[in-house]
Parts: structure tokens; sequence; C-alpha cells
């Protein structure tokens, strides 16, 4: 997203003309994900206030020209989601930053593609029939034909190749690292707590029956603490559909609970009975039948894991130096 508080501007302003702003900056990159996920992009209307201007250039990347009408294209899958979701003062500002946001994209877009062409990066005419027909394949509604269609889909290939020559293929990741990354966040590889349950649960039969069903609830738990086994006071009460088996809900793990279930059940240990829980779906009494404390796996069983979480992590990094490096050695000039 476009940040000012971190952007280099030199502004120029004449009386009466159009703001031009020389960009020798530091336009906030956006993240490595958002730029190798590009949207498909397909033909819109105009979406820019002043319908009734012509086309004309916006900016001028190097040696590369931005139109208007290629930001109105840019623009329109989100302009019309914002659209739906706002209105008044903040829609007039939501559609503000998203037109400097995407037009913010398009000059990244231009400066990765120009460097692509200086370092012989190609995608071929058969290549790009291939991904067209790929993504036809997974519901794409495509049409090949379409020049702008053709000349997008070669776009995304050679983004992803330059990115791939000059960010991923540069970026190792050491044991050492690997390690380093397992001791300072072991807590993200460990298996959650697992518990055995049995339950009974008491519906109220009516929107008016709370009550009756809480002190069916009640003389259940009364029963159980008159040394009654759970199973019997189970069949007996339940309204649940493993009443006939005692109540038993087998294995969960910890965070597949309800919230108020899982913090009557956590100081249980097994064997242990919760006070009544009551819920959405009703009033519960919970058994935990058998308790797995949380485990850490070790090193060797995530060191997959941890390399391909480390290798994001960097290349992110890399490729967000990469396109500062790139911005900062272009000539950018914005008349928007």
């Amino acid at each position: 997203m476009y940040n000012p508080s971190i952007t280099h501007l030199r502004l120029a302003e004449e009386k009466g003309a159009v703001r031009h702003i020389r960009w020798f900056q530091r336009i906030c990159p956006l993240p490595l994900a958002s730029l190798l996920g590009l949207l498909w992009l397909t033909p819109a209307p105009p979406v820019l206030s002043a319908p009734q201007l012509e086309d004309r250039i916006v900016a001028v990347v190097n040696s590369d020209l931005i139109m208007l009408s290629d930001v109105k294209r840019e623009l329109a899958p989100e302009q019309d989601r914002i659209r739906k979701q706002h209105q008044g003062e903040e829609l007039a500002q939501r559609l503000k930053m998203a037109e400097y946001m995407a037009l913010t994209k398009m000059i990244e877009r231009r400066l990765q593609l120009q460097e692509a062409k200086s370092k012989g990066v190609e995608v071929s005419d058969q290549e790009v029939k291939q991904a067209i027909q790929q993504m036809k394949q997974q519901g794409e509604k495509i049409d090949e034909t379409d020049p702008f269609n053709f000349r997008n889909v070669r776009d995304q290939l050679t983004l992803l190749r330059v990115v791939d020559r000059e960010v991923r293929n540069n970026v190792m990741v050491g044991e050492t690292e690997m390690k380093r990354y397992f001791k300072e966040h072991q807590s993200r590889f460990a298996l959650p707590e697992e518990y055995t349950l049995s339950q009974i649960l008491i519906q109220p039969r009516s929107a008016d029956a709370t009550a009756e069903a809480l002190e069916k609830a009640r003389i259940a738990l009364a029963d159980l603490k008159r040394g009654e086994k759970f199973e019997d006071v189970a069949l007996r009460y339940s309204d649940g559909p493993n009443a006939s088996r005692g109540g038993r809900l087998g294995l969960v793990r910890q965070g597949e609970l309800m919230p108020a279930i899982e913090r009557a059940i956590a100081p249980l240990v097994p064997g242990g009975i919760s006070d009544i829980v009551e819920t959405s779906e009703g009033f519960h009494i919970v058994r935990v039948d058998e308790k797995t404390p949380k485990q850490f796996r070790p090193f060797d069983e995530v060191k997959f894991e941890i390399q391909a979480l480390v290798f994001q992590q960097r290349s992110e990094d890399v490729f967000q130096a990469w396109l500062v490096n790139l911005k900062n050695k272009a000539y950018i000039e914005i008349k928007f």
C-alpha cells in the first residue's frame, strides 16, 4: 500500500497546471505473495472521476508510459467491491486510496518487467498458450484471442520468472538458521492437547423450556455426585446423539471445542466431571476420560516445514530490497 510516511517525494506544483511528482523514492513495496499472485484483470468501463476526460498519461516509468485507461482497467474490480461496502465521505476516501494503490502496483509491475527485459527474461507464445489452457481447466474464462488477455498472461509469467531468477534463486537457508527459528518459535510446532470426552447434553424442548432443561441438568449432576455411573446417567437424561453409548464423544483436540466447554474442562484431570456448562446447544455436563498434554515435535520432524517458512520470509525480505533498488535507480514521474 502507498505510504507517504516512508516515501521521498519531490513536489513541484504550478498554478493552473496538473500536479507533477518526481518520485526518486521508496514507494512502500507490496508483499511478495501479493505481487506473485497477480489478479486476473478484465476490461471495464471508466471508473475514475471526470468521465468526459480523454485518455492521457498518468505516469512515466523510465521509458514506459502508464495511461489513464490502464489505471481504469486495473482499478475496476476493487472499485466495484468498495462501492458495495461503503458510502458517503468514507467511499470517496477509499476510492482515492484505491487509485493510488492501483497506480503504485502498476509502477512496480512496470519496473519488474523492464528489469526482466534487461536481463533477457522471455516467455514464448507457446508457454503463454499452455498457461491459458491450464487456467481454463481451472475454471477461468479467458478469451485467448484478445490481445490484452494474451499480454497479461505473458506479463504474469514474466514476473514469476524474473522474481525466481533475481530473488528466489539467491536465497539459501542453512541448518543453523533453521534451528534458531525452531528455538524461537517452538510453540508453533507443538501438538495441541487431546481429550477423550463423554457428555450429558440437556436441550430445551422449546424457547420457553430453558428453566426445565436446567433443572433436569441439575438433577443429572446431583446423581453423578451421589456416585452413579456416568454412562447410566447419560442414558437416562442426555438428549445428545451419543446417549445410547454412555455419552461418549471420543477424541477431540484443543481448539475444536466450544470455548465455554474448553474452559470448563481445562483444569480437570482424567475422570473429572465439569459443572453444568450452558451453550447455544443446551446444558452440558462433560467428563474427561483421557487427557494427553501438549507435545513438542522434535526438530528433525519439522525440519522441512521450517525450511519452507524461513525460505518464504527470506524471499520476501530479498524481494523488497530488490524492488526498492529498482525504484531508487528509476525515473518515475506521476501526473495523476
